[in-house]
């Protein structure tokens, strides 16, 4: 594993394996269901732990292994779990640490289907959600009860670009010996750290920058080598949620350009952020990287810079928003972000439908809401698209 500091040396080389067979440049794919056993002695001293090596893909493989090594050595982490999706990370991560009887704390704000996964699923399960703003500490504070576990939040959020306090949320888990977990695929490791701020476990939706092709669903947990070990031989091993090593193989080749493309992503959304917001067809934008944003202070400190997605709301109703979104030619409409493509889609009605209108209000999105996951073309294309499309819908 390469001893480099530099990130852009990282991704390209952290969990290489120095004796792959015939000294191939690129990472072998271990497309392979099982693995063969010397003798039955020896699967059986697998089998107990009592000697290393691989037995079957779901418990684990060569290709993802060094996939997982990348990751936690990107995010500053011990080890790291590869899954079948971003929502098998969350899942997999959230009840390897819970039980009926607890309590979780998180953010009013999630992915759709992260928000079912807590407020639907967990409840048959006894499992108990409160769903707070984040960024108001004292909200936090009395949501906190005897039986709370773990403490949830995505930063910047899914859609709405809020940014909370890592810091903060570090230092509040510690005092009261809670689980903190962070979802940082909007940012990726290149952009911000959450173990640098104490927080104990980091997921990705692997299917978006790490990847940053289009081509994945996946998912990453990284933690200390206790958190992954549980959950690698608890809820993932026995729900399955196990990436192919196909997929891991993909995301590999896709990562050793994050750092470049990150950068492109983050120069094209701060340039359509300053276009947005001096445009009067405009209502609002949320970006982080503009300066009457309220976590503007953040960029520098807890994060790098402010993330390819752009969220704003046009002088306009829900109807009026869809035909926007119709307008385009560029932009593709479709959820999921990270790909050098463009990509637009409608909260309220596609990622954020599993949301009640109550909740969504309370959660900051809107009828008029709309997201962008900027990509990797010219800016000046993709600021024309977005000109004529608002001229036509408002």
């Amino acid at each position: 594993m390469t001893q480099s500091s530099h990130f852009e040396t990282q991704v390209i080389h952290a969990g290489d394996n120095p004796d792959q067979q015939y000294g191939c440049l690129s990472t072998p794919l271990y497309q392979t269901s099982t693995f063969v056993f010397e003798t039955a002695e020896q699967g059986g001293r697998r089998f107990a732990g009592e000697e290393p090596g691989y037995i079957y893909t779901r418990l684990g493989n060569p290709t993802t292994r060094q996939l997982e090594q990348r990751l936690a050595v990107l995010e500053n982490m011990d080890d790291a779990a590869a899954t079948a999706t971003g929502m098998g990370a969350v899942a997999a991560t959230l009840m390897a640490n819970l039980q009926c009887g607890d309590h979780i704390i998180a953010a009013n704000a999630v992915y759709g289907c992260t928000y079912s996964l807590l407020t639907e699923q967990f409840g048959r399960y006894g499992i108990e959600t409160t769903l707070v703003d984040m960024s108001d500490h004292h909200a936090i504070e009395r949501a906190l009860q005897p039986n709370t576990k773990v403490i949830f939040l995505e930063t910047p959020v899914n859609p709405n670009l809020d940014v909370f306090d890592l810091a903060w949320i570090g230092k509040f888990s510690r005092a009261n010996n809670l689980v903190s977990v962070v979802d940082n695929t909007f940012l990726t490791p290149y952009l911000q750290r959450p173990k640098d701020f104490d927080i104990d476990i980091v997921i990705h939706s692997a299917t978006k920058y790490l990847n940053g092709h289009g081509d994945v669903i996946a998912g990453i947990i990284c933690g200390s080598f206790e958190q992954i070990e549980n959950i690698k031989l608890t809820t993932l091993k026995d729900m399955g949620a196990t990436i192919s090593p196909h997929d891991a193989w993909l995301i590999l080749r896709g990562i050793k350009t994050l750092a470049i493309r990150m950068d492109r992503h983050c120069d094209n959304a701060q340039k359509l952020a300053e276009y947005l917001a001096q445009d009067s067809r405009v209502a609002k934008v949320f970006y982080p990287g503009l300066p009457d944003h309220p976590a503007h202070h953040f960029i520098g400190t807890q994060m790098k810079a402010a993330g390819g997605v752009v969220a704003f709301e046009i002088e306009g109703d829900y109807a009026q928003s869809l035909a926007f979104i119709n307008q385009l030619s560029l932009f593709k409409i479709a959820v999921s972000l990270g790909d050098a493509e463009s990509l637009i889609q409608h909260p309220a009605s596609m990622t954020h439908s599993p949301y009640t209108p109550e909740a969504r209000a309370k959660a900051g999105i809107s009828d008029n809401l709309i997201r962008i996951s900027v990509g990797l073309e010219h800016c000046d294309d993709l600021i024309a698209d977005l000109d004529q499309a608002l001229s036509k819908a408002t």
